[in-house]
């Protein structure tokens, strides 16, 4: 996808880089880091178990920690901020071509940088992606071909179908 722009894309790019090797470790895979300068200053860390189960409180409370220590040593980010884990939820963003892949079948909406067919915005059931990181959504009955580097924002949609595919209920 195509990177955040600005200092805050910036942040989030090198905290997301400084992190990930550590909680890849722990077994946990980073799905978005963001950096928010605004009136409260906030880095959130969304984050995803690789053995497919639901994240519990006390796996962003372990992230949380980790994250901190990391932080801490390196400081990445000048003052004060409030640091937010979170898991991705059922209707997750779509950040990195292995998720394209991997909820392939499901509905999902995607937003572009430039106009594509004569649209920015897709709603509609994901069939993949191509060797050469070509999303490809059918939308309308209408098959779309999205470059992955064009993509600003996408999620799955909620439906029936998706709820009965996610993890049952977090361990505590």
């Amino acid at each position: 996808m195509t990177a955040a722009s600005g200092a805050g894309g910036a942040v989030a790019a090198k905290v997301e880089g400084l992190l990930a090797p550590a909680l890849e470790a722990l077994g946990y895979g980073i799905v978005r880091v963001q950096f928010n300068n605004a009136r409260r200053t906030t880095l959130q860390i969304m984050a995803e178990r690789h053995d497919g189960a639901a994240m519990s409180v006390d796996d962003c409370a372990q992230i949380s920690r980790t994250a901190s220590a990391l932080l801490d040593v390196e400081d990445p980010i000048p003052g004060a901020y409030d640091l937010e884990v979170s898991s991705p939820g059922i209707d997750r963003p779509l950040t990195r071509r292995h998720d394209f892949e991997r909820f392939a079948g499901f509905e999902a909406k995607l937003e572009t940088d430039r106009l594509l067919d004569g649209r920015r915005r897709f709603r509609g059931r994901l069939i993949g992606v191509a060797a050469d990181g070509v999303i490809r959504i059918r939308d309308a009955g209408a098959e779309y071909a999205v470059p992955f580097d064009a993509v600003t924002k996408a999620k799955l949609v909620l439906t029936e179908e998706l709820i009965a595919h996610s993890p049952a209920k977090p361990r505590h």
